[in-house]
Order: structure tokens, then C-alpha cells, then sequence
């Protein structure tokens, strides 16, 4: 019998290790093991191999003797290099940390209201007792309108300002989340339509706004570190907004204003009311923290000078074909999420179903609550792995071994016939979902244009919603659609494995 508690215990202690290892205390309390190359550092303090002025000879006239101090006074020391060197580097990190407090308030209520929505969707729809049917084409509706409507307002917002976009974000999902009280099909389904433009907008806007930000800001060296601790914070919101959730589902009875309203109100409707508060937050604090900026390159300065939507788009798209770092980028993460999709549709009964069998009449359901956390948990410790990895590597090589481990992992959950081993593997899994949103955002980072990134990475998305959409249109098994995650994996893995050759030989 698989033991999901004593399994959280341990990826909660590996977590904290890696935590702590990836954090300013090692540094602090580990100096000698923090610094990755100390004979480097021994030999600058020496003086290295670079001859030292002889200040002592005076075999020249007075006049060039006084030229030669003169210049040697003049020029900066090693130490005086070193301070200027670490100066700068301080400066550096305290606007980095001063970005990422900025960055962080505002991404985390857009991502707490997002996860405080996602397990009750269904479930809503299923007690205003629609078929499932009905509540297919509701799910369809929403991912289409985000493959359909996602890869215009992508381009919009590199033009118009990406924090007026993250603010249209904000209120676009509030009057979503408004719509679920409606006992009714129509507004149900504008509401999905509504909710897939802003999820669009959550993973693509936010993103672009980071990178542009850190460029203004001169700190693109810690854009890795700003998406891990980004990751990080978002496995943590996951889970607080899993316990809020509940407890905003169970405070009030789920009923009609009326005998004769269409209008509800409480029971599954709870989650979306806390999140549209959350949303009302995140739009103001957009406003009062952000400063706007745009998709700018150095073709392309005068920020008056707009295009319309499509031709946005098609310039986006042109791009993309006419780059294939850019395009595999493209490829890579449409095939990673998409088997990150399928996976969360798939584990529950995938899960179930091996439970049922190890446990048989005893078996009383899974503990939904500690898979969960489990599974975030294992998504933090990734991005914590990320970080590590980063000091002495870069995010295109750090992919690769992702996506083979992720491969690794969906044959195991293919081929394994015991729950332990399957869970084992799934939060393998999600250990590689903490490292690559981080690597993948660090990578696009480097190789899409300023100018025209979210529009592409609202182009990214397109094969990603097709992936869902056929997921979700299929009466594809647990198993096989497992065995199609492991193939997708195999493809980026080697993609990956070629624009890493790309990018370094560059």
C-alpha cells in the first residue's frame, strides 16, 4: 500500500535541502563550498601572470620619470578594479531584488486566482447540471478562444504597453469569474471565451513584461534567478490557494437568489469570488508598481508607430519561421506543456485505478490533498535545482537532462503496474516541470526579439492548444495518452539537444 504521507515527508526534506543550498545561507555559512573556483580567485589576488611596473627605476629623465608616475597613478589597481567590480555588482542586485518585489506582488495574485479557479471549473458546471457533453464544448470554447484570440492581443500588447495588458488581464478574468454565478449556457460560454483570452495573457504578457523590465533595468544577468524564484513562489500559491478554495466552497450552501433566478451564489461559486478579489488586486497593484514598457527594438525605436493586429501577427509569425533557435523554442514548450496538460488530466485516473487495484474493497479514494502538495512541493524543489544548476551552467544545457528525465519518467509511469512507483515517477515529473519554466523562460529570454515577444509567445501557444484540444477531443486511455507524452518528450529532448549545440557554438 503506497504511503502518500511518508512520500511528502521525504520530497518535503529533499525540497528544504535544495532550498537551503540554493539560497544566500549556504554562501553565508558555506563560503569555501559556495565559491566554484577558488584557485581563480587565488591567482587574481597574486597578481596572476601579468608583470608588475617597476616604480623604483630612474634611469630616465625627470621629465618622463614624472610622465610614467603620473600614468601609473592614473591607472586603477586590482583592488581598486575589485571594489568598483563588486560596487556595481551590489547595485546590481539590490535593483534586481527591487524589480523582482515588484514583479513578484503582482504575477502571484494573477497565479493564486488562476489556481484558485482550475479544480472547481467542472465541478460548478456539473452542479448547474449540464451534460458532459455540454460541459465539453464549454472546455473547447475556452482553449479555441485562447489559440484563436491569444495570438492577436500578444501582439496588441507589445505595442500598446504590456502592464495596460496585464491590467486588461485582470478585468477580463474578473468578468469571467462574474459569469460562473449565470445558470445559463450563453453567458457560461462567454465567460469560457473570456477565460481563455486571459489565460493567454497570464502566460505570455507577464513573461515579456519581466524580461523588458530587467533590460531597462540593466540585470539581465539575473533573469534566471527571477524566474525561479517566480516558479518557486507559484507552487507555493498552488497549494495555499488549494486550502483557501476548499474553504470558500464549503462556507456556503450552493443555491439560486431565488426560486425562479438563474442567479447563484455559494457552495463551488466561493473560489471564484475569492478569486476575483484577488484579480481586483492584481489590476491595481499592475497600476501603482509597474512602469509600462513595450516591445521595442533597435530597428524599431518610435514606439508611435503601430501596426495592426495582423500585421503584428504575421510579422511575429515570419520571425519565428525565419529563426530556428526561435522555432524550436516554439516547438519545445508547445510539446513540454502540453504533456504537462495531458498529464494533469491524466494522473487522477491513472492513479485511481492502481490504487483500486493494490487496495481492493479497502480502497476508499486518494488523498487528494497530499498528492497535490506533494506534487507542488516536487515543482519547488525543481526550481530550486535550477537555481544551483545555473551557477555553473547555462539554461540551454540545463534543459537537456529535463527533458530526458522527463522521458524517463513517463516510461516508468507507462510500464509500472504499482501505485508507489507510478506516484514516484509522477513527481519526478513535476520536479522537471520546476526546472524548466525557469530554463525555458531564461532561454526565450535570450533569443526572442524585445520587439516582437509577445506576440510569439502567444504564437507558442497555438500548437499547445491543438495538443489540448485533441487531448481533450479523444477518448484516448491513461496509458496511451502517457505513452504520447513520453514521445513528445523524446522530440524535445532532442531538440533541445540540438539548439543547445546552436546556442553554444554561437
Amino acid at each position: 500500500m503506497t504511503d502518500y504521507n511518508l512520500i511528502f515527508g521525504g520530497v518535503l526534506l529533499f525540497n528544504i535541502i535544495v532550498t537551503f543550498r540554493a539560497s544566500s545561507y549556504w554562501t553565508k555559512y558555506f563560503p569555501k563550498a559556495a565559491d566554484p573556483k577558488p584557485e581563480e580567485k587565488q591567482q587574481e589576488k597574486d597578481g596572476g601572470d601579468e608583470p608588475q611596473p617597476l616604480l623604483g627605476d630612474k634611469e630616465e629623465g625627470d621629465d618622463i620619470e614624472l610622465a610614467n608616475t603620473t600614468s601609473t597613478d592614473n591607472k586603477p589597481t586590482k583592488e581598486e578594479d575589485e571594489r568598483g567590480s563588486a560596487a556595481s555588482d551590489a547595485a546590481a542586485s539590490i535593483r534586481h531584488s527591487h524589480l523582482l518585489r515588484k514583479y513578484l506582488v503582482v504575477y502571484l495574485l494573477a497565479a493564486f486566482s488562476d489556481w484558485l479557479q482550475g479544480p472547481y471549473v467542472y465541478a460548478l458546471y456539473d452542479a448547474y447540471g449540464y451534460s458532459q457533453h455540454d460541459i465539453a464544448v464549454l472546455f473547447v470554447a475556452g482553449f479555441g478562444s485562447s489559440m484563436v484570440f491569444g495570438s492577436f492581443v500578444g501582439g496588441m500588447a507589445d505595442q500598446c504597453g504590456r502592464r495596460k495588458f496585464v491590467v486588461l488581464f485582470a478585468v477580463t478574468y474578473a468578468l469571467s469569474c462574474m459569469t460562473k454565478h449565470f445558470k445559463n449556457f450563453s453567458i457560461l460560454m462567454v465567460g469560457r471565451l473570456l477565460g481563455g483570452v486571459a489565460t493567454s495573457l497570464l502566460f505570455s504578457v507577464f513573461e515579456a513584461w519581466l524580461i523588458g523590465a530587467h533590460g531597462t533595468a540593466g540585470v539581465m544577468s539575473h533573469l534566471g534567478k527571477s524566474f525561479s524564484s517566480a516558479q518557486y513562489g507559484n507552487s507555493i500559491i498552488a497549494i495555499l490557494a488549494g486550502q483557501i478554495a476548499n474553504k470558500a466552497a464549503n462556507h456556503a450552501e450552493f443555491k439560486p437568489m431565488s426560486d425562479d433566478s438563474g442567479f447563484y451564489t455559494g457552495g463551488y461559486l466561493g473560489p471564484f469570488d475569492v478569486s476575483l478579489f484577488a484579480l481586483i488586486l492584481c489590476g491595481l497593484f499592475a497600476v501603482m508598481l509597474w512602469d509600462e514598457n513595450y516591445g521595442k527594438s533597435d530597428e524599431n525605436l518610435d514606439s508611435s508607430k503601430k501596426s495592426s493586429a495582423s500585421a503584428a501577427l504575421k510579422t511575429a509569425f515570419q520571425a519565428t519561421i525565419r529563426s530556428p533557435d526561435i522555432l524550436s523554442c516554439g516547438i519545445i514548450s508547445s510539446l513540454f506543456e502540453g504533456s504537462m496538460y495531458i498529464f494533469v488530466f491524466m494522473w487522477t485516473p491513472a492513479l485511481t485505478v492502481l490504487a483500486k487495484e493494490e487496495m481492493g474493497d479497502s480502497f476508499d479514494g486518494l488523498p487528494f490533498g497530499v498528492v497535490f502538495s506533494t506534487f507542488m512541493v516536487s515543482c519547488m524543489a525543481g526550481s530550486s535545482v535550477f537555481s544551483i544548476a545555473m551557477e555553473k551552467m547555462k539554461p540551454e544545457q540545463v534543459a537537456v537532462p529535463v527533458f530526458g528525465v522527463a522521458t524517463c519518467a513517463f516510461i516508468i509511469i507507462v510500464v509500472s503496474t504499482h501505485a508507489t512507483t507510478t506516484f514516484l515517477a509522477m513527481n519526478l515529473f513535476e520536479m522537471c516541470v520546476g526546472l524548466y519554466f525557469p530554463s525555458m523562460g531564461t532561454m526565450k529570454g535570450m533569443v526572442v526579439p524585445e520587439d516582437k515577444r509577445a506576440a510569439i509567445y502567444n504564437l507558442f501557444r497555438i500548437p499547445l492548444n491543438f495538443i489540448v484540444l485533441f487531448s481533450l477531443l479523444t477518448d484516448l486511455t491513461p496509458k496511451t495518452s502517457f505513452m504520447l507524452c513520453g514521445a513528445m518528450m523524446t522530440v524535445a529532448f532532442g531538440l533541445q539537444t540540438k539548439l543547445r549545440a546552436s546556442r553554444m557554438s554561437s
